[in-house]
């Protein structure tokens, strides 16, 4: 008797983002920059900001919320909780993802978190499936959530200007058509100081010197992440792709980590797309890391821009230095 394909497709998806929007004109109270400045090198206008007593899991519950209904299932009908986040509540343990199960109501089932940086939510996209195909779990809730705002220096012009806090999450669940056809991961630790945050690990354990020196903040070397981004980017969709057994010709709609317009517009011509076909949401949320990806992916869903049967490719870049691509059929 031939076995049916069993694979994993994205039944939902919710985001939320804090209401505090901090805007490139009240950065320029702030820091040395401009408007000019950062929208022409970066693309972003704005970002939000979550209150101090908002933590990553506020965030988090809120996206899962929103996934769930639009999933049409219960917190209760969850087998496993992932979290991507580079901004957990606990810098050791609790994981954000226990907190989270918590928050939701549920006990009993696994959840942990992921530290895969901005590419923490294709991470989880990847662990969630081989969960899925391998009829290990049914129902699992795949979130990427940060509030960055919490480790920036907002004295540093080279990188305040850049991030957000948001969150967007994804319940997956088992289909036999469609879905999600390909995921591909990867790493380069050789670069792994290039976007760090030194302070606070085994490594140099929090201390007054270390909050003295400012090493608890977000350090970023810009050339070479750049360089990196857009090399990556194309190098990955064209790989999931590949695995899919799907030409670029294929693609739908691109979801891409909103980083910087000038990565994205790299990425896009790289893959021979038009901006018709990607989603860009930067401009008013900043780089939310993790939940850059399940963010854009909820607004493109919500707006009716991607519909049932369109191919679509998620592609990240993070901290790490890490990368992730998915090719899904949206069903």
């Amino acid at each position: 008797m031939k076995q049916e394909l069993r694979r994993a497709k994205i039944a939902g998806v919710g985001s939320f983002a804090p209401e505090n929007t901090l805007t490139n004109y009240d950065l320029e109270e702030m820091v040395d920059t401009s408007d000019e400045w950062i929208t022409t090198r970066t693309g972003i206008k704005e970002r939000r900001i979550a209150k101090e007593d908002v933590t990553t899991s506020d965030l988090a519950y809120e996206a899962s919320k929103r996934a769930l209904k639009h999933a049409g299932l219960k917190a209760e009908d969850l087998d496993l909780i992932l979290v991507a986040t580079a901004t957990p509540d606990h810098i050791a343990f609790p994981s954000t993802a226990c907190i989270l199960q918590d928050k939701l109501g549920v006990k009993g089932i696994p959840a942990f978190d992921l530290a895969a940086a901005c590419s923490g939510f294709v991470y989880g996209i990847s662990v969630a499936t081989q969960y899925i195909e391998t009829g290990a779990y049914d129902n699992i809730l795949v979130v990427g959530a940060e509030t960055l705002s919490k480790i920036i220096n907002w004295e540093d012009r080279g990188t305040c200007v850049l991030f957000g806090d948001g969150a967007g999450a994804a319940v997956l669940s088992p289909t036999q058509s469609g879905g999600i056809l390909s995921t591909t991961i990867g790493a380069d630790g050789s670069q792994n100081d290039v976007l760090i945050v030194r302070g606070g690990g085994s490594k140099q354990p929090f201390s007054q010197q270390i909050i003295d020196e400012g090493l608890h903040y977000v350090e970023m070397e810009g050339s070479p992440v750049f360089k990196f981004a857009v090399r990556i980017l194309g190098k990955a969709a064209k790989e999931a792709l590949k695995l899919a057994d799907l030409e670029r010709d294929d693609i739908d709609y691109l979801i891409p980590h909103q980083a910087n317009i000038r990565i994205v517009d790299a990425a896009a011509k790289r893959l021979k797309l038009n901006k018709d076909q990607i989603y860009v949401n930067l401009d008013k949320y900043g780089n939310t890391s993790a939940a850059s990806i399940p963010l854009a992916l909820d607004e493109a869903v919500r707006s009716g821009k991607i519909t049932s049967g369109d191919i679509v490719v998620l592609v990240g870049f993070g901290a790490g230095l890490t990368w992730g691509a998915s090719v899904i059929e949206w069903s």
